[in-house]
């Protein structure tokens, strides 16, 4: 990376933060020391969201060279954060309060600040420990983590004398995150492992067999002309050496090297696009208030995986000059150019409302003193802490790219669509449901899956990286207790 684009990328993240202290100042009549620590904690959440879930995210699509790091970024900006505005509420509702019972408290709004500003600070050192070491992990765990441990030191300090604290905490919803340790990576490996497998079988064997095929037939056609004499060949010879070539020639043409490709790839298309189409329609877009009944959203989805259909079998057509392996990779880099951006929005309707969350609630406490039941998240909060998560992903995701893209399995355009394509099905079911899932784990299984079909899986490299997600949740409710405590004790409280 040059210093150039540091300094581009570097400025307009000071310019957006500035402008969003001066939106502060002006939005709140007072609190303005909290609200600019606030905006510290938030921001470098999502900074290192960017840096580990977001590199985590395009990791495939960078390490199979589909995309660059700077289209990366392009694509972060515009679909994590529309995944955030249109389909993270659920999501962002079950982590404010879906895992300790706060209603069941007494304490002063205020205290709830320090709450979501410790597990904010919390979450993001673990974060930017996991991103440096190049560890791919949930920072929907952390983030439970830190909330999780700042609400019973919360609890602590606020409940009368013999209370359990404990008790506060929803240990069903606890149990369930510990579940999706195990299910988030089996289900995602299920789902690439079965597109792979379809992929490699009707597309990629077929493809080997087919080039293996025309070689040997270039073989024969160049020792033929090897060894024919047109000089010294009489005419008989010369119609029997005219009738080989010919049979070869006609038998390279009814090969149909392209068969396979024009026939399972639009197949592979419309899939995708008819799934990430019902995910946005039914889910994604449901509070722009279409209108649509069921019926007509099918309909739109059978239309627009039609469309795919018939676009990618064009594209197929216009590709007879390149070999089917070369335009397999094409193709594939196109569509994975798809999945990148769908595994984008299912990405940000989970993850990135884990910084937006808990600062809309900070700034809501901040504005009204009050502990109100729903947050208003204003245009610029979602526009600055998108700013800061591209940010994020420019300077410190490199070496989750690295072990996303290249160090857990070989990543090529077929796998890498793969495994985007599995993991964005079963990450928008978790957001239709309102579960918070890792897309880390749901992701890294995915690779798993795609690596012990080639059986080339590292692993070595994933005892520490398991070891991680273990190890997120009391991490991060420990250093957010201790956050809590400081904050508590700092501002008099």
């Amino acid at each position: 990376m040059f210093s150039r684009d540091n300094l581009f990328f570097g400025g307009i993240f000071a310019i957006t933060t500035l402008f969003f202290l001066i939106w502060g100042f002006n939005y709140l009549s007072s609190n303005f020391t909290l609200f600019v620590l606030a905006t510290i904690f938030g921001l470098f959440m999502a900074f290192n969201i960017g840096g580990n879930d977001v590199a985590n995210s395009f990791g495939t699509s960078v390490g199979a060279k589909t995309l660059t790091v700077k289209q990366a970024l392009i694509i972060a900006a515009v679909f994590e954060i529309s995944g955030a505005m249109l389909a993270g509420a659920a999501v962002t509702d079950t982590v404010r309060k879906g895992i300790v019972d706060v209603s069941s408290m007494t304490f002063e709004p205020m205290l709830f600040v320090f709450v979501m500003m410790g597990a904010l600070l919390a979450a993001a050192f673990w974060l930017l420990y996991a991103s440096k070491r190049g560890y791919p992990v949930s920072t929907t765990h952390a983030i439970i983590g830190g909330v999780l441990g700042a609400s019973i030191a919360l609890g602590y300090v606020t409940m009368e004398e013999g209370g359990n604290v404990f008790s506060l905490v929803r240990w069903d919803q606890i149990t369930k995150i510990v579940i999706s340790w195990v299910v988030s990576p089996v289900l995602g490996g299920m789902a690439s492992y079965g597109l792979y497998w379809y992929l490699k079988k009707y597309i990629l064997d077929y493809n080997d067999k087919i080039e293996e095929h025309m070689d040997d037939i270039k073989h024969e056609l160049a020792q033929l002309k090897a060894s024919y004499d047109e000089t010294k060949a009489t005419d008989e010879e010369k119609t029997i050496y005219e009738q080989q070539v010919h049979e070869l020639q006609h038998l390279k043409k009814k090969s149909n090297a392209f068969y396979a490709l024009r026939t399972h790839a639009p197949i592979a298309a419309a899939f995708g696009v008819g799934m990430i189409a019902s995910m946005l329609l039914f889910k994604g877009l449901k509070h722009a208030h279409l209108g649509f009944d069921n019926a007509q959203i099918f309909l739109l989805i059978a239309t627009f995986s039609t469309l795919t259909y018939g676009i990618v079998f064009a594209i197929v057509k216009l590709m007879h000059k390149d070999t089917p392996h070369k335009a397999t990779m094409r193709l594939f880099s196109m569509l994975q150019v798809l999945t990148a951006s769908a595994f984008a929005f299912s990405h940000g309707a989970n993850d990135i409302a884990n910084a937006v969350g808990p600062f809309a609630a900070i700034i809501d406490i901040l504005a009204t003193n009050n502990l109100n039941a729903v947050s208003t998240i204003p245009v610029i909060v979602m526009a600055t802490f998108g700013v800061a998560l591209v940010a994020g992903l420019w300077f410190i995701g490199k070496e989750v790219i690295d072990t996303v893209g290249s160090r857990i399995t070989e990543i090529f355009p077929v796998t890498g669509f793969a495994a985007e394509l599995g993991a964005t099905f079963i990450i928008m079911l978790a957001t239709v449901l309102g579960i918070p899932v890792s897309s880390t784990h749901i992701l890294v299984g995915a690779i798993i899956g795609i690596g012990m079909l080639n059986r080339n899986a590292n692993w070595a490299l994933m005892k520490p990286i398991a070891m991680a997600w273990v190890i997120t949740i009391p991490v991060a409710a420990v250093l957010a207790a201790l956050f809590f405590f400081m904050l508590k004790v700092a501002f008099g409280y």
